[in-house]
Parts: structure tokens; sequence; C-alpha cells
């Protein structure tokens, strides 16, 4: 068996909800590992004027329904969104609608066009950084709470970021993956930060899974380099009219690795 894991985040702009749920289909048959969405109100990128767009956590409901072997997740909730209590109830409800193939990604937040369009407080970094500090224990303690348990207890927890003194260190208190993003280089450095985080709060690095995101033109000339800095879990991003030639691509790679 291979060590390492492909994924896809299929981004939820731009398309129709038949297209979407096509598209979650064509993927899982390809043969990855995870498969994603995000957590935006608007698209980040792509044609002008055109603002289509879907909830995240909403669409990972029919995301579990609509595969059946997959993990699935938000790459990455937004932790100024949602009261942290109801999150989990959340998470614990699509644990059960998905058998128990949900990882429980976060972040702090950034895109300051839903904040202000939705009516959400922006603050600084520093703010939403100590919120999602704040909210991690919470989610910690809350999932001990649930009634019915989550089916995979404890949900996995993915924390996406890269800032050296606060999101890494919460990544190695907190987290069973983590979301980085590159150029090769910088996703090392990254990663071996976090490496001396674990190390300093007395955990085994080893406990975290290490995942990177990927470009389409990342694949296949970067996978080789982002393996020897230590990524085992590759997702590429791409929209629902993607090449999904590049899908092809990750999953031969890794069936060869």
């Amino acid at each position: 068996m291979s060590p390492f894991r492909m994924g896809v985040q299929l981004h939820p702009q731009h398309t129709s909800y038949a297209a979407y749920a096509a598209a979650v289909k064509r993927v899982e048959a390809l043969g990855v590992d995870t498969l994603w969405n995000w957590d935006h109100f608007f698209p980040l990128h792509g044609p002008a004027g055109d603002d289509r767009h879907f909830e995240g956590w909403t669409l990972l409901t029919a995301m579990a329904t609509l595969t059946e072997r997959v993990e699935i997740g938000c790459l990455v909730t937004c932790n100024s969104y949602r009261n942290p209590a109801l999150l989990v109830h959340m998470a614990k409800t699509i644990d059960h609608i998905s058998n128990g193939r949900l990882i429980l990604g976060i972040g702090a937040g950034w895109f300051e066009r839903d904040y202000d369009a939705k009516g959400y407080t922006f603050g600084t970094a520093v703010d939403r950084l100590l919120a999602l500090g704040e909210s991690l224990q919470i989610i910690k303690q809350q999932m001990a709470l649930e009634s019915p348990a989550p089916i995979r207890y404890p949900i996995p927890i993915l924390i996406g970021g890269a800032g050296e003194k606060i999101t890494l260190r919460l990544t190695a208190q907190y987290a069973d993956l983590w979301n980085g993003f590159g150029p090769p280089d910088v996703w090392k450095r990254k990663n071996a930060v976090l490496d001396n985080w674990c190390r300093e709060i007395g955990r085994n690095p080893a406990e975290i899974e290490r995942t990177v995101g990927l470009d389409p033109e990342e694949i296949p000339n970067n996978l080789d380099a982002y393996a020897e800095a230590g990524a085992t879990h590759f997702i590429l991003g791409m929209g629902v009219h993607g090449d999904f030639a590049k899908v092809e691509q990750l999953v031969r790679w890794r069936d060869t690795h």
C-alpha cells in the first residue's frame, strides 16, 4: 500500500449544483482518497461579476450522500463564522451521514470580503488566531459531550495555515493533519517549524499527517519535491470544469510510489 494519499478540493464557485455533484462523483470514481470544498461566501477567482457560489457545510452534507468511500471536509472552515460548539454538532451530524468519513478542517479566516458582506468583524490577524485557539479548546471538549458520539471519535482535525508563531503552534497542540502550500522549499521550511513546535510541547511529530495544497501547474513536476520535503497527502485545487487528467496523474503517482 502506498504511504501517500491524494485528494481534490473542488471549488464550489461559478457552477450549478448539478455540475458540482457530477464532479464529486467523477473524482471519487477516479480513485482519490479525500475530497474537499472550501468555506467562503463568494468566489475567490474566475470571471468578474460571476458570483455563483455554494456554502461549504451544507454542501458537505450533499458530498457525504454522493460518495461512498472518500473522506470529506472543508479546506478549511473559517473559525469566525460559527460558534465552535455548534460547529462540533454540525461535524458530528455529517460524521454520521458519511459513516465516519469527515475530517474537520479549520483555520483562522482571511477573506475580508466574506466578513464585510455577512456582518462579521474582520479585526486583525492576531485577533482571529487567538479566537481560533480558544475555539479549538472548546471543539476538543465539546466533541466528548456529543450524543450520539461521532462514529469516528475523535473526528480528526486539520488546521490550515503557515504562520510560524501561532498557527503552527496550534497545529502541534490540536491537529491530526496540517495543510500548507508551496513552493516546495517554502513548504519544507514550514514543515520543519511544525516539527520543532511538536518537540517543544512534547508531541511526536509523526502524529500529524502532512498535506500540501497543489495548483494544477505543479502536477506532476513538484510531487517528488514535496514528498522529499515530508508531504504524504497531496490535495489538488480545481474547478468542476477543470482538467481531470491532473487527477488521474495524481492517482497514478500515488500508485507507483
